[in-house]
């Protein structure tokens, strides 16, 4: 397949984005060949500090679940966003039209009113940026963002009182993903209950109120058999309609009542010997959903329909310990495996050209290369 990295080749994305989530915070970007494979790019400073939560129950550093959550940088239109989990700020990039791994700031990185933001949400159609915190100040807080002026000042966060510390003490009982549904006129947040003391999680819910601004007025709702709710993602053309994972057991569709905003369980689908399963994207390519587990190296393919199971791919022969966020782009899945500190950080990529149930492995991308490590967070994709 021959195609320039300036021109969009069939069934393959531009590059792919993560952050170091280091002491010194910079977004990686690396180029996908016409193949799906990656190749070295670029490492841009966020102008801010990443940071690790701290693993119960002997507080040692979370990596490689460093933040705890899903989307630790997102893409909006031609911008990247990035949280700095340990100054307390979020940054904006933009991405040159040119060259999909040249990123430049825009604007300074603004701060944030809650502590330790781990997740962060863009609309282009309401230029409106979110930022979810999980620190001893919770919550979510919003910016309205331009291409040329950068992001605004933030707004008073709206606040989830979990009795959390700064950094935080988890995974339980921690923000897991804050995204807006797929029409962009709600933001919906997953915070993570914690079984062991019967505390259940939660969906949160606040409306968009128009450019720039996000109403005050939050729904929750605990979808019944739900716990530990985690990654999320929209059901393509379905505003109502979510793909939740739930690191107590597997994963969950939801339904959300458009009047409401109360979300209920469709169906709950266990996944065998599942240790934390976190992360979910869906493939266009697919139309079905892919999940990963931190301490579990395999890819989960699920129905969207349903989260039954359609297959999985065991993925030891990469030596990764297990795999965090995850991007579909086009005929090709991108996983981030941060390791342990003993084995390299790298991102695995899946060949799901063929469709449901077609999986396989086409490249184990070591990120030494470009300086990254097990505290490495997120996962974004340019299609």
């Amino acid at each position: 397949m021959a195609c320039s990295r300036i021109l969009v080749c069939p069934g393959v994305g531009k590059a792919v984005y993560f952050l170091t989530n280091d002491a010194e915070n910079a977004v990686v970007a690396l180029p996908i060949g016409a193949d799906g494979t990656l190749s070295p790019g670029t490492v841009t400073s966020t102008e801010g500090a990443g940071s690790n939560a701290l693993f119960v129950p002997d507080l040692e550093p979370g990596a490689p679940d460093a933040l705890l959550s899903q989307s630790a940088l997102t893409i909006a239109g031609n911008n990247i966003f990035a949280v700095n989990a340990g100054s307390n700020t979020v940054s904006m990039m933009s991405i040159s039209p040119w060259d999909p791994t040249l990123l430049t700031m825009v604007g300074e990185p603004v701060a944030t009113p809650g502590e330790f933001p781990n997740t962060v949400a863009a609309s282009v159609k309401n230029n409106l940026v979110c930022v979810a915190t999980t620190g001893a100040v919770a919550g979510v807080s919003c910016a309205p963002f331009s291409a040329t002026g950068g992001i605004g000042a933030m707004d008073d966060i709206r606040p989830f009182d979990i009795g959390q510390s700064t950094p935080p003490t988890g995974p339980p009982n921690t923000v897991s993903h804050t995204f807006f549904s797929s029409d962009e006129a709600v933001l919906f947040t997953t915070v993570k209950g914690d079984p062991d003391v019967n505390n259940t999680g939660f969906l949160s819910a606040f409306p968009v109120e128009g450019a720039g601004c996000l109403s005050r007025e939050e729904t929750r709702s605990s979808p019944d058999g739900t716990a530990v709710l985690f990654g999320s993602t929209t059901i393509p053309g379905d505003a109502s309609t979510l793909f939740v994972t739930d690191a107590s057991f597997g994963a969950a569709v939801l339904s959300v009542d458009p009047a409401t905003a109360e979300a209920s369980a469709v169906s709950l689908q266990e996944v065998d010997g599942q240790m934390a399963t976190c992360w979910a994207t869906i493939s266009s390519a697919t139309g079905s959903a892919f999940v990963t587990d931190t301490a579990f190296n395999r890819m989960v393919e699920m129905k969207i329909e349903d989260a039954s199971i359609i297959s999985i791919l065991d993925l030891t022969e990469t030596g990764a310990p297990g795999l965090i966020d995850l991007k579909a782009a086009g005929e090709f899945i991108y996983a981030l495996a941060p390791g342990n500190g003993t084995t390299e950080a790298a991102i695995t990529v899946l060949d799901v050209s063929g469709g449901q149930g077609s999986m396989m492995l086409l490249q184990n991308f070591g990120l030494g290369v470009v300086g990254a490590g097990k505290s490495s967070q997120g996962m974004a994709a340019l299609v």
